[in-house]
């Protein structure tokens, strides 16, 4: 196991770093120039940093640069035209909050209520049923995230009022963990969760189905095991050995399709800063929010391998 994980941080580092190479020369290579400041202290200050990370070097300079700081300082640059002369990591940092919770709630609808309808769907198999289920699983894996968030806006804010059409502000509602702000997230909750949903219960229904056709289940039924006793006890506890893992999976499904979402609903989080930085050509905020998301990734892959290991014993990774 120990020289697994090592093996696959090893590969996440060069994978890690390949991503950060392209993304780098692909935003460099784009035209821009200092931002202009609002004193002359200001500008000068700002030719000063612009200079220091080498902007006007060659590409490959301004990568070494790039690293050098990352290493010896830890300092990921500064935001240029979002937030003018504030670092990089600054930013990211007071914007992860909005990001975490919308993601959070989205993954806690979702886990419940998918795990639920695939349950559901397996044990009545081939009737109406399942294939309602199956009929509404198949629209909504179809249709992406940002979909979804125009239709919630249309009938839940537009036609009922039920929902504000976007998230409110600290000031109006008091706080990042207040009831109110809970309220006003809801719909870019439900766009985020319809996608992960369907997803959890079509994994769900197919596992257990396999899971209650299996060979233990008929001798846990000959043993004397009601059918909801040995669905309870052994086909529902085996079949959660790949669905805990994929749980991780939708979590970063939904911080994928945030990206957008944020931006839909004025959510001030990272997947609005990483729009933001496109659209603006910030470049070290780019290059932050490109390693942050990625990193993401990649870890996330890391402990869903991992943690077959960890739920089921008889699992040895790294084993031929």
């Amino acid at each position: 196991m120990i020289k697994y994980i090592l093996k696959r941080l090893i590969l996440m580092l060069f994978t890690l770093f390949v991503v950060i190479t392209l993304c780098f020369m692909l935003i460099r290579a784009l035209p821009s120039s200092p931002p202009e400041g609002s004193s002359l202290a200001q500008s000068q200050m700002i030719l000063e940093r612009w200079e220091a990370l080498g902007y006007n070097k060659p590409l490959l300079v301004q990568f070494g640069i790039y690293l050098k700081n990352i290493f010896t300082r830890f300092d990921f640059g500064t935001s240029w035209k979002i937030s003018k002369t504030q670092p990089a990591l600054e930013l990211l940092v007071g914007r992860l909050t909005p990001t975490v919770l919308v993601n959070l709630y989205a993954l806690l609808l979702s886990i419940p209520v998918g795990i639920a309808l695939g349950i559901l769907a397996a044990i009545k198999k081939n009737k109406w049923q399942d294939h309602l289920i199956s009929t509404l699983v198949m629209f909504f894996v179809s249709v992406p995230s940002y979909i979804y968030a125009f239709l919630v806006q249309y009938f839940l804010f537009f036609k009922l009022g039920w929902f504000p059409q976007t998230i409110y502000s600290l000031s109006d509602a008091g706080g990042w963990f207040t009831g109110k702000m809970l309220y006003s997230m809801a719909l870019p909750v439900l766009a985020l969760s319809f996608g992960q949903i369907a997803g959890l219960c079509r994994f769900t229904r197919a596992e257990l189905t396999e899971a209650l056709t299996s060979d233990y289940m008929l001798l846990a039924r000959a043993k004397g095991l009601t059918r909801a006793h040995a669905t309870t006890r052994h086909a529902l506890k085996n079949a959660m050995v790949p669905i805990l893992p994929m749980i991780i999976s939708s979590f970063i499904g939904i911080l994928g399709g945030s990206l957008v979402i944020e931006s839909i609903f004025s959510i001030p989080g990272v997947g609005q800063l990483y729009v933001q930085s496109v659209q603006q050509r910030d470049y070290d905020v780019f290059m932050l929010n490109s390693i942050f998301y990625t990193l993401t990734g990649l870890l996330a892959g890391i402990v869903v391998d991992i943690s077959y290991g960890f739920i089921d014993p008889r699992i040895k990774m790294g084993e031929r």
